[in-house]
């Protein structure tokens, strides 16, 4: 899955000269966590977060006149309080790879900058929750089971073979590997079944040629 597939075309930037005050308005009004900054030919120069925004702005406890208060708002530029140069992501690189950035980094959101340097889009954690809902199918509710196989090719083929006689539809498959386990943990979502008896057949037929870790009938959402 291609980041550009994922991400917010039509993105709020600021410049750099633009004002604290503006900066906190837009982002207050765009509902936003994070604006860009960029110069006159796009490109990303910084990144400025509600952070960034409330630690530079006064606190309610200051004894500043309120025109004070919007004097110094209006004084402090997003060049001030911006993280400059920051990490960036192609529109080609995947979802994955830009999740990993981004808990590696401890960062809510990435600039995607195109070949030539100027801004696309951007993608944030709220964008990764999506593309987990949906490559997951959990909207569309199901059977869900977490199985523990051998991690060795071949191990899932008892799996599927049982779903499919008791006519299950896969509408998502997901694996991990404990480190040093020697197993791999699958989590499978089925499309909704006919009720609560085939549902109980198939968790019965599974048993019978993996350990199941859990279970559970989900609702669509």
């Amino acid at each position: 899955m291609a980041v550009k597939h994922w991400m917010t075309n039509d993105v709020i930037t600021v410049k750099a000269d633009t004002s604290l005050l503006k900066c906190r308005n837009l982002m207050k009004e765009k509902n936003i966590r994070r604006v860009p900054v960029v110069d006159d030919e796009n490109h990303v120069i910084g990144i400025i977060s509600d952070r960034d925004v409330k630690s530079a702005s006064p606190s309610k406890a200051t004894a500043l006149e309120v025109h004070e208060m919007q004097y110094l708002l209006a004084e402090i530029k997003a060049r001030d309080i911006m993280t400059p140069s920051p990490v960036t992501v192609k529109p080609d690189a995947t979802v994955e790879n830009a999740a990993v950035l981004m808990v590696d980094r401890k960062i809510g959101g990435l600039p995607v900058v195109g070949d030539d340097g100027k801004l696309c889009g951007i993608i944030t954690d709220q964008d990764i929750f999506k593309v987990l809902i949906d490559i997951t199918g959990a909207r569309l509710g199901g059977l869900y089971v977490a199985l523990e196989v051998d991690d060795r090719p071949g191990a899932m083929r008892p799996v599927f073979d049982t779903l499919r006689e008791q006519g299950a539809r896969i509408s998502s498959v997901l694996s991990r590997n404990p480190e040093g386990a020697g197993k791999r943990q699958v989590f499978i979502r089925t499309m909704p079944m006919s009720g609560p008896a085939q549902e109980a057949a198939t968790i019965d037929a599974l048993r019978g040629v993996a350990k199941i870790l859990d279970f559970s009938h989900c609702e669509p959402v």
